[in-house]
């Protein structure tokens, strides 16, 4: 809508391509079409569109057809470009928008292309994602696909316009004192690390720390060495070398630090929007092989939650105002509930429909003894056990993670799948459903296709099998989250509430919360997050309030 003119394709004849003037008329018309639910609405990439029409209060309602998701739910590991989409399928080359726009500093805005070059590109476009429609279309038809793609995938393009539009507030005064006492603490932690070694080094140097940390300081002799001869720094090394040493811990705390200084707490306060004084980050729909959204520009999906510093950057997410606070609602355990659901295993089935604390109950049936006498170490290792099955875990893997032998680490699973028949059956089930189908699917039906489920390598075999396990119910949680963002925003607009959705994180879902609106929005949240789906144990979400993220959180 900066451009002089637009390319426009009608439907019903689809060779007729027209292009108008930018002008109220062309805005009426747009709005006419937008708004009518008979006409199906084609489109590539239509999220950042809708973000368009979105500002020139034009809304894009769920009649809409987007050939990158369509694609993208055939093909979730194959890229979703819509040229290589018009190579592939329609065999033609499209005109390249790139070649004419430029590159680098000699990069040109798109009104100031001729009208010639964007009618071109436009109908082009247009055109292309029309012929596209009815060949993807008998695709997903023919796989299954459409419930997903019509009731999950397509209703969510206008929850996250909405989100990405909508924003977070962040607390710049707070991450900037917060700047000031990182960079002390970073600058403590290298005059340490410099003292201990004896060395003024550039810890920022692999190659003096792999001097300093292997040759003179001979912290082990077991360390590899890179491609180019040096030795390994890397977090993975350094990680398997913990306690060893006192110089090695305050390595590791010094480049956690460091890495959240750099990525979020200086980099942060720059991406705020100054039109809105808010961050708006962009979620990805057609990235990860999942079904999950990712985030990026900037990734508020992977804010730190683990150490007590990362925790600190979620106080800087903060509500609208004073008449807003922040609510986080977090599906608990999502993951270990479908795959009680989806193994349909009895002890499971049984410890979550009693409400019972399910890492307390394994420990109890892996380990033999009463539940009142399991140890916090026996509910530990438990835990990693619920958790590392899903990711089709093995002996070594276990005794790595737990720091106990494999043998002992091999005792535990063989007893786990004892006491959890059913989930046992489920793993094999999938794996070999995977290796007839060669894919997997989720509870709404997406798929996961392991074309390398029976490879002759033993690794890329057994990273498929992997996969086989844990697709169906990654992407179950990823599909449940999807719907409950939809059912949510669908009351916020049917109560024309003030609340707002802004985030979601993996299996969480963060809003700013319009305070008298508090008692209403919590049922609403709680009840459609709870009822996305029926399965065989109950779905529970954890709720809180406050100030800002970590307080919610």
């Amino acid at each position: 809508f900066q451009s002089k003119v637009i390319g426009i394709s009608i439907a019903p004849n689809k060779g007729e391509i027209f292009y108008f003037p930018f002008s109220n008329e062309l805005m009426k018309f747009i709005k006419k079409i937008f708004q009518s639910e008979t006409i199906l609405k084609i489109g590539f990439n239509i999220k950042e569109q809708a973000k368009i029409l979105s500002s020139n209060n034009i809304s894009v309602d769920h009649s809409v057809f987007d050939v990158s998701i369509a694609h993208y739910l055939l093909h979730p590991e194959k890229r979703h470009d819509i040229g290589i989409l018009s190579e592939n399928y329609l065999g033609r080359e499209m005109f390249n928008l790139l070649d004419l726009l430029g590159k680098g500093k000699k990069t040109k805005q798109i009104d100031a292309l001729t009208e010639k070059d964007i009618m071109f590109y436009a109908c082009e476009l247009n055109e292309t994602c029309y012929s596209l429609f009815d060949i993807l279309s008998e695709e997903l038809k023919q796989r299954n696909l459409t419930s997903l793609f019509y009731e999950i995938e397509m209703p969510l393009i206008s929850v996250l316009t909405k989100m990405e539009m909508e924003g977070i507030n962040l607390d710049v005064k707070m991450l900037s004192d917060f700047s000031t006492n990182s960079l002390n603490d970073i600058k403590l932690l290298e005059q340490k690390i410099q003292e201990i070694s004896g060395e003024t080094f550039n810890l920022s140097s692999p190659k003096q720390m792999g001097e300093v940390l292997f040759e003179k300081m001979q912290i082990t002799n077991k360390v590899k060495k890179t491609k180019t001869g040096q030795y390994s720094t890397s977090e993975e090394t350094l990680s398997k070398l913990k306690g060893s040493h006192e110089i090695i811990d305050h390595i590791l705390s010094y480049r956690s630090l460091e890495k959240l200084h750099s990525t979020y707490i200086k980099a942060l306060p720059l991406l705020v929007n100054n039109t809105t004084d808010r961050i708006h980050t962009t979620f990805n729909q057609a990235v990860t092989a999942t079904g999950r959204l990712s985030s990026v520009n900037p990734n508020l999906q992977n804010i730190p939650i683990r150490t007590e510093k990362g925790r600190k950057i979620r106080m800087a997410f903060v509500s609208k105002n004073e008449d807003y606070q922040i609510l986080a609602a977090d599906y608990s355990q999502i993951e270990l509930r479908i795959m009680a659901s989806l193994s349909e295993d009895k002890e499971m089935i049984d410890a979550f429909n009693n409400n019972k604390d399910i890492h307390l109950a394994t420990a109890s049936k892996v380990y033999k003894v009463d539940e009142n006498k399991v140890s916090r170490a026996m509910r530990s290792n438990a835990k990693m056990v619920n958790f590392g099955i899903i990711y089709g875990i093995s002996a070594f893997g276990l005794s790595q993670r737990l720091g106990i032998k494999r043998q002992e680490a091999a005792q535990i699973i063989d007893q786990y799948f004892l006491e959890f028949k059913g989930v046992q059956d489920y793993i094999k089930k999938s794996i070999e459903t995977a290796r007839q189908n060669e894919y997997v699917e989720t509870i709404f039906g997406r798929k996961r296709y392991l074309r390398e489920i029976n490879a002759r390598n033993a690794t890329l075999r057994g990273f498929a099998e992997r996969n086989a396990i844990n697709a169906p119910i990654q992407g179950s949680a990823a599909d449940i989250i999807k719907k409950a963002m939809i059912d949510i925003q669908s009351e916020i607009d049917r109560n024309n509430l003030k609340s707002r959705l802004l985030l979601q994180v993996h299996d969480e879902l963060v809003f700013d919360l319009y305070k008298p609106e508090q008692e209403m929005f919590i049922l609403i949240v709680k009840e459609k997050m709870e009822n996305a789906i029926k399965v065989e144990v109950p779905l529970v979400v954890d709720i809180g309030v406050g100030n800002n993220w970590l307080e919610a959180h």
